[in-house]
C-alpha cells in the first residue's frame, strides 16, 4: 500500500501481481534511503521521480560522453532532476522532444526547438516553460530521436530500469518505437543519485522494460549495454482499460487496430 498522501502511480498498472509488489517494495526502499542520506531535494523523494542533490553534476557528465556529443535531437521526459539535462540540450543545439505529463492530451509531446526559443534554456526546459515557449505535437509529427533521456527510481549496473509505477517511459519509447521515431541502436540514458543504484537481481525484468545504456551519477559514468536491445513494441494485452482510456494517443493507435 502506498504512504498516505504519496500518489500511487501502479494504481492502473496490468502485468504480474508479485513482480508489481515487489516493485513497488523496491521503490518504498530506495525512496526511504534516499530521505534517510538527505539526497532528495524538495519536495521529498516518496511518489515521485525523485529530485536529487547533484542533478546538475550528473547533466554535466552525460555533457561530456561521446553519445551526448553526436545527438541532435532527444525525447525527454518531464521530471525534475533531468531539467538540467533538457536545459544543457537546448543550450547545446539539440531539438527536444519533452513528454507531456501522464501522455494526457492528444499532442502528447512539447517540441523545443532551440533556434526558435524566445526565453533561456533554462526557463523553456521546465514544465512550465514548455507549456508557454514550446508547442505541443503529435507522436506522428515527432523526428527519429538519438537520444532517450528517462527518469528513474532506481537503477543497477546492468542497466534495469524501475521507474514510478506508472509505464509511461516505457510506454512512450513503445509508441516511438512503432512509429519508427526509435530504433534498436536509439541510445538510452538516466541521471540517478548514488543512493538509487541498487544490486543487481532486485529490479525485477519484465518484456515491456527498456534497459539502459547510460546511467549518470554526480560521482561517475555508467556504461550498461551489450548489443543491440530487442525491437520494442505496445504490449496491448499488460495494459488495462483504464489506461488505454486515459491516454489519447493510445486510443488512437487501439482504434487503428480493429
Amino acid at each position: 500500500m502506498p504512504r498516505r498522501g504519496v500518489p500511487d502511480h501502479a494504481r492502473d498498472a496490468g502485468g504480474d501481481p508479485e513482480i508489481l509488489a515487489a516493485k513497488a517494495e523496491l521503490r518504498e526502499d530506495v525512496w526511504s534511503a534516499m530521505q534517510a542520506a538527505g539526497a532528495s531535494r524538495f519536495p521529498g523523494a516518496f511518489g515521485r521521480i525523485p529530485n536529487f542533490m547533484g542533478a546538475e553534476a550528473a547533466a554535466e557528465r552525460l555533457r561530456e560522453t561521446e553519445e551526448w556529443q553526436h545527438a541532435t535531437t532527444l525525447k525527454a521526459n518531464p521530471d525534475s532532476p533531468q531539467w538540467p539535462v533538457r536545459q544543457r540540450a537546448l543550450e547545446d543545439g539539440k531539438t527536444v522532444f519533452m513528454a507531456v505529463p501522464r501522455l494526457a492530451v492528444p499532442d502528447p509531446f512539447f517540441l523545443l526547438d532551440p533556434a526558435r526559443l524566445q526565453t533561456t534554456a533554462r526557463k523553456a526546459s521546465s514544465i512550465a516553460g514548455a507549456s508557454r515557449y514550446g508547442r505541443t505535437v503529435p507522436v506522428e509529427d515527432l523526428q527519429p530521436v538519438d537520444v532517450v533521456v528517462a527518469g528513474s527510481v532506481a537503477v543497477d549496473d546492468q542497466g534495469r530500469r524501475l521507474g514510478k509505477g506508472g509505464g509511461f517511459s516505457d510506454l512512450e519509447f513503445a509508441i516511438a518505437a512503432e512509429l519508427k521515431l526509435i530504433g534498436r541502436d536509439t541510445v538510452v540514458v538516466t541521471t540517478v543519485h548514488e543512493t538509487q543504484i541498487v544490486d543487481r537481481g532486485r529490479i525485477p525484468l519484465t518484456p515491456h522494460d527498456v534497459k539502459l545504456d547510460l546511467i549518470l551519477t554526480p560521482e561517475r559514468v555508467i556504461r550498461c549495454r551489450s548489443g543491440r536491445r530487442p525491437t520494442a513494441s505496445i504490449r496491448w494485452e499488460e495494459l488495462t482499460d483504464a489506461k488505454v482510456a486515459a491516454i489519447p494517443v493510445l486510443r488512437r493507435l487501439a482504434a487503428g487496430r480493429r
